[in-house]
């Protein structure tokens, strides 16, 4: 029976890329990059996807508000060497992996639909001003006391 090649990431992938996250955004949070262009913005490291072999590792960044993101994916590129050497000693794995960094597209897609969704007209519940949950709530209760009554 042939293999099959299309499946997603292993639990092993998917928990080193969470551990890798976490590291990442720890050395981040403590200020050890001193890349100017860095210099006082905040970056949110979204994922860490592992390679199957877990030697390489795929980042996904966005800086806090969106704005300039591709000099902070270019700085942290250039310290992906000092980087991986600092989580050789945070992380417990036989190799430290290679690190290259991305910015993320998932904010992107999710305002793109949010305009779709805008543009089409559908709007979220509760923003009409109308209440709909409030009256039936307290009908149930009421039914319930009448009932409470007759014994």
């Amino acid at each position: 029976m042939p293999r099959r090649t299309e499946h997603g990431p292993s639990a092993r992938q998917l928990r080193v890329g969470e551990e890798l996250r976490h590291a990442l955004a720890r050395i981040i949070e403590r200020g050890e990059l001193r890349d100017p262009a860095l210099a006082g913005v905040s970056v949110t490291v979204t994922e860490v996807r592992a390679s199957p072999d877990l030697k390489r590792a795929t980042v996904f960044v966005m800086p806090l508000g969106g704005r300039d993101v591709e000099p902070v994916v270019e700085a942290l590129g250039r310290a992906a060497p000092y980087l991986r050497r600092l989580i050789a000693r945070e992380v417990q794995l036989r190799y430290a992996p290679d690190l290259a960094f991305r910015a993320d597209p998932s904010f992107a897609e999710a305002n793109r639909i949010a305009s779709l969704l805008r543009d089409a007209g559908i709007v979220q519940g509760g923003e009409d001003g109308k209440d709909d949950g409030g009256d039936d709530a307290g009908g149930e209760d009421d039914a319930e006391d009448d009932a409470g009554d007759d014994a």
